[in-house]
């Protein structure tokens, strides 16, 4: 990747775009420090420290945001809404007809798409930054002194009515400029945009979770620990190190099922008799099981948010506990869950009739099974396989952190989880395929040569 990143900067266009996607990450970084007017953003924080630093749907929010969400700052939302508009109209181009018949269209049917897709994610901005205002309406925390502090400085009247719209209508601005960001560096810059920008969210809590690392093993040399938290660190880098190699390997793992094209005469010359194969990666879905599981596991959190201090020993008090990412159960369910929605997102996205019925029409088949249904069932049987692989895979890295903060009270903060260095690699895999694509069109030798 070095070297690809060595050859890439010696040639001037693509310089010129590495450098127009390192200032768009510079503006981006600059607008996470720009805060919402209105707001206390230290309750903001110590708020945000205490409820969202669990592994769960808020912790998550603030990790692909890098910070900014638990900062109140413009770009607390980043491009979650982008993110969810392009869930969900993936999904529902295989559910709906007319969104079906859009994608089939080719170039012209993808860009009415994207269309709706930012509609789709501006109505969604508009949606969440509502939501996060609600929350932080919420928010209190106690001051050293016994009183209440909260996240919003004026509570009610006029004055709270423009708070209000003020403080909805720059968490839609900021989600807005962060998308046209994404679209400015996919044109002009290196690589998806979306997904740099995503990458620079994720990779800004770096540092945060080094220096938590550096002050605990600090502390405990002054406590006379003998150094535990040293060992834990080099422990816990090691662990990462070794966690980015796995899903590098299984991110390029894949199953390649054979096929032979049968052989034609056409007049005195012979066609076909190629043998290929159809690659079927072992995460094929992504980290798409992880946010839908992860999602549906909010829930109860979001409904306890609403809900302040249900009573001790209720049925309500008693649900949200085994909902709590420091419980078994919770890991558990997580874990099934995104088995399920592996195989969900795979089945939509995969037909293995469609593909057997193409194999037919094009004289091509698999060695030693038959045209048709065999070929499909066979191909079904495959996919099966591949996805409980990847399925599991994906449920181990999604459930690391929550082993980790149960292991440790003190680690529940770190952010340098399997979700969050999966999405990372996934990025840098990317976009170092994308430098090697401009490297070969500008340094391609030709038929000639």
């Amino acid at each position: 990747m070095f070297q690809t990143l060595r050859k890439a900067w010696g040639v001037p266009e693509i310089r010129k775009k590495i450098l127009y996607t390192l200032l768009m990450i510079i503006l981006f970084r600059f607008g996470c420090a720009v805060a919402v007017p209105f707001l206390n953003t230290d309750v903001v924080k110590s708020w945000m420290d205490t409820n969202a630093s669990d592994g769960g749907f808020l912790d998550y929010m603030n990790t692909i945001t890098g910070g900014a969400m638990s900062q109140a700052t413009v770009f607390s939302l980043s491009i979650t809404p982008f993110i969810n508009a392009s869930i969900i109209m993936q999904l529902l181009t295989y559910a709906l007809p007319p969104l079906e018949r859009m994608r089939d269209e080719g170039e012209e049917g993808r860009k009415k798409i994207d269309k709706i897709t930012a509609v789709v994610a501006m109505f969604l901005a508009v949606f969440m930054s509502f939501a996060y205002y609600l929350t932080l309406k919420r928010m209190n925390v106690e001051s050293a002194d016994g009183t209440s502090q909260h996240a919003l400085k004026y509570m009610s009247g006029g004055e709270g009515l423009f708070a209000a719209f003020v403080i909805i209508a720059c968490f839609v601005a900021g989600a807005l400029i962060v998308v046209w960001m994404g679209n400015r560096v996919s044109d002009k810059g290196i690589g998806n945009g979306i997904s740099i920008l995503l990458f620079a969210g994720i990779a800004a809590r770096f540092p945060t979770d080094a220096a938590l690392l550096i002050t605990l093993t600090k502390n405990s040399i002054q406590k006379g620990e003998n150094g535990k938290y040293l060992w834990v660190t080099i422990a816990y880098y090691l662990f990462i190190i070794a966690e980015i190699a796995f899903i590098v390997y299984m991110n390029e793992a894949e199953r390649r099922i054979p096929i032979q094209y049968a052989k034609r005469v056409v007049g005195r010359k012979q066609y076909g008799g190629q043998k290929t194969h159809i690659p079927i990666k072992v995460i094929m879905s992504g980290v798409m099981p992880i946010i839908f599981a992860m999602s549906f596991m909010s829930l109860p959190s979001a409904i306890q948010i609403i809900k302040q201090n249900p009573h001790d020993g209720s049925f309500y008090a008693k649900f949200c506990d085994f909902f709590s990412t420091r419980s078994w159960g919770y890991a558990v369910i997580y874990f099934l869950l995104i088995i399920a929605f592996n195989y969900f997102y795979v089945s939509i996205q995969y037909n293995p009739v469609e593909i057997a019925n193409n194999l037919r029409q094009s004289n091509g088949g698999i060695p030693g099974i038959r045209p048709g249904k065999p070929t499909s069932d066979y191909i079904q049987r495959v996919l099966n396989k591949i996805s409980l692989v990847g399925a599991i895979f994906l449920g181990i890295i999604a459930i690391i952190p929550i082993f980790i903060s149960m292991a440790d009270e003190q680690l529940r903060t770190l952010s340098m989880g399997g979700t969050t260095i999966l999405i990372a690699v996934s990025v840098a895999l990317e976009t170092t395929r994308t430098l090697e694509s401009h490297l070969m069109m500008r340094h391609h030798k030709g038929f000639l040569q």
